[in-house]
């Protein structure tokens, strides 16, 4: 059984808020933010449907160890890191569901 996980950011359609994330099924928790399913949470008032950067990582501590890392960092040094994967800030869902659903 898999036991990896995930770190990942999303945005919104206008790119003014960043979330930092961290799950085992990448492709179930960005359909969740991508849904609304969890009504008043953070990413449904700021509308954060777009995956623009995740990183796989061996485990789910060390998943968790890099969102911690990531969160400390200033809003540039989180945008220059999607643009050093994802330069036009296109949403990887279609991509990340062809990679990893069999």
């Amino acid at each position: 059984m898999y036991k990896g996980g995930f770190v990942y950011i999303i945005t919104n359609h206008h790119r003014t808020t960043l979330y930092i994330g961290v799950t085992s099924d990448l492709v179930n928790r960005v359909y969740e933010h991508k849904n609304h399913l969890y009504k008043n949470s953070f990413s449904d008032r700021y509308n954060l449907e777009f995956l623009v950067y995740y990183e796989e990582l061996d485990g789910i501590e060390e998943a968790i160890s890099r969102e911690k890392q990531l969160k400390k960092w200033s809003r540039k040094k989180k945008e220059e890191l999607v643009n050093t994967t994802n330069p036009g800030w296109i949403d990887l869902y279609a991509q990340v569901q062809d990679i990893l659903l069999p």
